[in-house]
């Protein structure tokens, strides 16, 4: 598949696969990468050691290119891009806070930038300051969301800028991928669907939950203090909703929350912890090899583009 972001990272296939916290290492990128994407290392909530060691051991079990996200309210931000330049990653992700102040070193190394974008003004705005690309994260994304869909993104954004945009936000499978190529995005951006790797490190109660879960089963967390967050429904998740609909302060909701994500994708508590996960669940079914969701996806979505003209 060739796509403008085929083009700039040159890899194989334009999806990428998400950077979920405390999840998405260096082995997992490495074996969305070797397969033919784009796999992400994530860096919330980690130090610049393990960076660094993520890094490393992505380059140690491929020669394809991978990327890092980095997390800008990260208080280590400007530690891990100096890892990032030093070990000369293919391309960065940057969300959560403002990405261009790290244009210039991450320019000089030669590292790709790509910040995620909700909106059309910050799209605009990374554009000009010289981005290389830019992520649309639709609501129905696991993890942290905005307030607008993949859909009214993808309808807004991309007639509005010339660099190559990625979509994400509830894409599971090759249809969600094709519709995205039809409309305009250079690939995709697709977490959950990853979490059922053999690759990924999440834990194994985790990857159950997601594999019974059913096509309503994702909840928002947060609203109330402007911090919306996308889970499976357990008793966490129902509980944070029920505390906030009553009222319950802020700092009384952040103090419950903290620890939650880890708590649920490493040490597999499924009840206590915050399984982030996004809308499109109904695709995940089995524990698979990194290398064959990626290409499942990719077929299916050859498929549809192949039909699409008998639709003219």
């Amino acid at each position: 598949m060739n796509t403008a972001l085929t083009a700039l990272l040159k890899i194989k296939y334009p999806v990428f696969q998400g950077a979920m916290a405390w999840i998405s290492d260096g082995k997992l990128a490495a074996a969305v990468s070797e397969a033919g994407g784009a796999g992400i290392i994530s860096t919330g909530g980690r130090d610049t050691a393990f960076v660094r060691e993520q890094i490393r051991l992505a380059k140690s079990l491929t020669d394809k290119p991978f990327g890092v996200n980095i997390m800008l309210m990260a208080p280590n931000k400007e530690e891990v891009v100096d890892v990032i330049c030093e070990e000369k990653v293919a391309f960065v992700t940057l969300g959560a806070g403002n990405p261009v102040p790290f244009f210039e070193k991450l320019d000089q190394a030669g590292v790709k930038k790509i910040p995620v974008v909700p909106n059309v003004k910050l799209a605009k705005r990374v554009q000009d300051a010289g981005a290389d690309a830019v992520v649309i994260e639709g609501m129905e994304a696991g993890g942290h969301i905005g307030a607008l869909t993949s859909m009214a993104l993808m309808t807004q954004v991309i007639p509005e800028v010339s660099i190559p945009v990625v979509a994400a936000g509830g894409f599971a499978d090759g249809r969600g991928l094709a519709a995205a190529l039809v409309m305009g995005a250079a690939g995709v951006q697709i977490g959950t669907r990853f979490l059922l790797a053999v690759e990924c490190a999440v834990h194994s109660k985790v990857k159950q939950k997601l594999i019974d879960a059913v096509d309503t089963d994702t909840i928002v967390t947060g609203q109330s203090i402007g911090h919306a967050v996308r889970g499976l429904k357990n008793k966490f998740s129902l509980n944070f909703v029920e505390l906030e609909q009553q009222g319950t302060p802020e700092e009384q909701l952040i103090k419950l929350a903290t620890g939650t994500n880890r708590l649920a994708a490493v040490d597999g508590d499924i009840e206590n912890g915050m399984i982030q996960a996004g809308q499109s669940l109904l695709p995940l079914k089995q524990i698979e090899p990194a290398r064959d969701i990626l290409e499942r996806i990719v077929r299916e979505a050859q498929a549809v583009l192949v039909k699409a003209p008998e639709l003219v």
